[in-house]
């Protein structure tokens, strides 16, 4: 393993002349949206000019490399749905704006210098390995820890945003299908159906037998200052030239991360009789 950081240039060149990888996945990014626009600097410094960073290292190094950019849905913003690769950008964050650069990059360094550059404008994709922060498992932390009596509330924003939410073990599958591509390209990966995050909220305290609106509190701390209301891929170009499709569906998706966080909580009490009233239900 080796230690790096996308905002040291040298750093980046240096790893890729002695690393000489066959294949880069550039995942670096600060990613969380709505702190995008608290540290809106720090997030164009890394998802912006990281990817520049690390594009003219790979350039420079003259290897036979492939390169994939993560890009992002939050790039549609206000665009209406449903987006595809030729939807047009319009982008309501900092986070949004920097991935808008980073990608238009990786398009300028594949057509400039040739660079085998793929990248992936991918729409939510989550798991139980889902940062906390991250509304969906925000979620489904709360409803495990209030299954189990140990908080009573959930705070959120907008209930009413729109997502197209998929299994993110499916769309890495994705990301590597782009790079084993004899020519490079951009690919918008999705399941093509939107659920709002109140229909999340439903579906993940149902699934342990509570009624949302008795824990959930809409709070005005958590809205955006500007509101991205409804992403919807339209995958057609991925499911006809790479012949990828999703393997989980939204309500499986939801009691995957729903049962790992009980299990986490109930790993942490003990398990025991909790362990037990919860196999009862399933």
């Amino acid at each position: 393993m080796h230690y790096g950081d996308v905002a040291d240039g040298g750093c980046l060149s240096r790893l890729i002349s002695e690393i000489r990888p066959d294949e880069i996945y550039n995942l670096a990014a600060q990613s969380h949206v709505k702190v995008s626009f608290e540290i809106p600097e720090h997030t164009a410094d890394v998802a912006g000019m990281g990817t520049l960073r690390l594009l003219d290292a790979v350039m420079n190094a003259k290897l036979d490399c492939r390169v994939y950019q993560a890009s992002s849905s939050e790039m549609f913003g206000s665009t209406p749905p449903p987006q595809m690769e030729t939807s047009p950008f319009h982008p309501r964050s900092p986070y949004g704006c920097s991935k808008v650069f980073a990608h238009m990059l990786a398009v300028n360094y594949r057509e400039s210098y040739g660079l085998h550059v793929s990248c992936g404008i991918l729409f939510n994709h989550e798991s139980p390995r889902r940062g906390g922060t991250f509304v969906t498992r925000k979620i489904t932390r709360a409803v495990a820890r209030i299954k189990h009596g140990l908080d009573d509330k959930l705070y959120l924003g907008n209930l009413d945003a729109y997502r197209d939410w998929g299994y993110a073990p499916d769309y890495v599958r994705a990301m590597w299908m782009m790079l084993q591509q004899d020519l490079p390209g951009d690919y918008v990966i999705g399941t093509g159906v939107a659920h709002s995050v109140r229909e999340f909220v439903e579906a993940a305290f149902s699934h342990v037998g509570l009624d949302w609106e008795k824990y959930v509190v809409v709070d005005k701390r958590y809205l955006r200052p500007a509101e991205v209301e409804f992403l919807q891929a339209d995958w057609s170009k991925v499911r006809e030239t790479l012949q990828w499709q999703p393997t989980v569906d939204f309500q499986n998706l939801v009691k995957i991360m729903v049962d790992a966080d009980v299990k986490e909580v109930e790993t942490k009490l003990g398990g025991g009789a909790a362990a037990v009233s919860m196999t009862s239900q399933h």
